[in-house]
């Protein structure tokens, strides 16, 4: 192995730009989602959460953990805007043996460390469970929630469209010219007051951190990221959605519609104008749409992939027995436990049905 081994550093920064020169300098691999940027963690951090950092190097390579510590219970850098957390680093054995140094660092600062919703079509859950067990952590991994996907493979919009379930596409034709559509692909601040009025107005609940979602929206316009869709019925916004389009991904981060404009379909109409945008003009290769069990995303998406939690504890620590204890009595209360293993299960595809 190349390089010798330095002391992992891990602690609390009121910032995180420790992370802005690894990424940058291409020392911990590549951020492959909003989420895994620098900039999107200190948005986390700017709404009260402690980062903790973990990071080990070497010579040529880094690893880092962007995490959260409550009362000893270690938990990802994260809140419910994220569809993913991930580690950040280099692909290979290198970045794998300076995981499982930041997973033995660990062991001093809490008994327990709990990782979720890891993704594994880039192999990230397997990568981190490994690391975590051969650390000498008990490690079980389950499922603990779905993503929708599409994959474009290359069709245009209306060959895409072809494929859309029968219901879906008579309503878009019955109802698209009672609503008139349009897609900001810039930060602008009255665009973005209708999407914040119409989504407080809609059937969904408040925003806890819409400042935070302001904040990232700016800066994913400034990067010419942003694709904010408006719906209009005589001049009222009626539906609003918040993509974001990023290294051939395009990613439904919010979508809210009034109930005064169900019977005119309006949240349709505005997806499939938004769907258009991101297959024909941006030319994307994938339509991330989050995470959840909605049924309606059944007929715009076309694949599903697993989302993992990673739960290791330290069994050297009496404290990890007691949560261990709890884990067990909790899930026999459960009508269908889940299924335990100390990695994600091989032999699928990274985009099979779950």
């Amino acid at each position: 192995m190349k390089g010798t081994l330095r002391v992992i550093e891990a602690r609390y920064h009121d910032r995180v730009n420790v992370l802005q020169e690894l990424i940058a300098n291409g020392s911990a691999g590549e951020a492959r989602a909003p989420f895994d940027r620098a900039e999107w963690y200190e948005l986390l951090a700017e709404t009260g959460l402690t980062p903790l950092i973990a990071i080990a190097s070497d010579a040529e390579n880094a690893a880092a953990l962007a995490l959260h510590e409550v009362n000893g219970h270690i938990t990802p850098l994260r809140n419910w805007y994220s569809f993913t957390w991930r580690h950040l680093a280099s692909d290979g054995e290198q970045g794998d043996r300076l995981l499982e140094q930041i997973a033995r660092q660990l062991k001093a600062r809490s008994h327990r460390v709990t990782l979720s919703p890891v993704p594994e079509e880039d192999s990230s859950a397997t990568r981190l469970s490994r690391a975590f067990a051969k650390a000498g952590w008990r490690v079980e991994v389950t499922q603990c929630d779905t993503n929708h996907v599409l994959h474009v493979q290359e069709r245009s919009f209306d060959e895409y469209w072809a494929s859309r379930p029968g219901r879906l596409r008579t309503t878009l034709k019955r109802k698209a010219r009672k609503v008139e559509t349009q897609i900001v692909s810039h930060f602008d601040p009255a665009s973005w007051d209708a999407f914040e009025a119409t989504y407080q107005a809609s059937w969904k609940p408040d925003e806890d951190q819409p400042e935070m979602l302001r904040k990232f929206a700016r800066e994913e316009g400034h990067a010419g990221r942003l694709r904010l869709g408006l719906a209009f019925c005589d001049e009222d916004p009626v539906a609003a959605q918040f993509w974001t389009v990023e290294a051939g991904t395009a990613y439904i981060h919010k979508l809210a519609h009034l109930e005064s404009a169900r019977k005119i379909s309006a949240g349709t109409t505005l997806s499939a104008a938004l769907f258009q945008h991101v297959i024909d003009i941006d030319h994307v290769e994938v339509v991330d749409f989050g995470t959840g069990t909605q049924s309606y995303k059944s007929d715009w998406m076309e694949s599903t992939r697993p989302r993992y939690q990673i739960d290791c504890l330290d069994l050297s620590s009496p404290r990890a027995w007691l949560d261990l204890a709890r884990l067990t009595a909790k899930r026999l209360t459960l009508p269908n436990p889940p299924a335990l293993a100390p990695c994600p299960p091989r032999g699928k595809g990274p985009d099979a049905e779950v």
